[in-house]
């Protein structure tokens, strides 16, 4: 017969609580990086839009020129505070996550020290208990041979 048991492998605990932190690291690092392609998105298509409109105010006279430029310029550094803004966002909840995770992990680890510590506490409590009952059975069994030893030579000293 085979020894390989058919089920799988049940995971631990510390195991589970891993790989529940690395599903929350990941999916957060996955969301900063898309969060950060859309807002780098956002701003090649401002950047796009803004030289188009650079491209039409080249045509006009030069007072529309100074005009498109600076609202060129004042949309550039709107999508860049927006992007800054969102990356921002984006490392905080990657930071508010992470405390989330090293929490649950202490919590985890203290549980797991506690019922050690009870586990330790009763084993000792059982040991304890036992080597009583043992010391009591030997002072019985001692008691009874010294009767019956006692008994024994009576009767061999009768008998003579």
């Amino acid at each position: 017969m085979s020894t390989n048991a058919t089920k799988p492998e049940e995971k631990g605990f510390f195991e589970k609580v891993k790989e529940t932190i690395e599903g929350l690291w990941d999916s957060t690092k996955d969301t900063a990086e898309d969060v950060k392609e859309a807002a780098e998105d956002k701003y090649e298509d401002l950047k796009d839009k803004i030289t188009v409109k650079k491209a039409t105010a080249t045509k006009k006279a030069a007072t529309a020129k100074a005009a498109v430029t600076s609202k060129a310029k004042v949309t550039a550094d709107k999508a860049k505070a927006a992007a800054t803004e969102v990356k921002a966002k984006a490392a905080e909840k990657a930071k508010t996550i992470t405390a989330k995770a090293k929490e649950e992990t202490d919590t985890a680890k203290k549980a797991a020290a506690d019922v050690k510590a009870k586990a330790d506490t009763k084993a000792k409590a059982i040991t304890t208990k036992a080597k009583n009952v043992a010391a009591d059975a030997k002072k019985t069994v001692a008691t009874k041979t010294a009767k019956a030893a006692t008994a024994v030579k009576k009767k061999v000293v009768a008998a003579k």
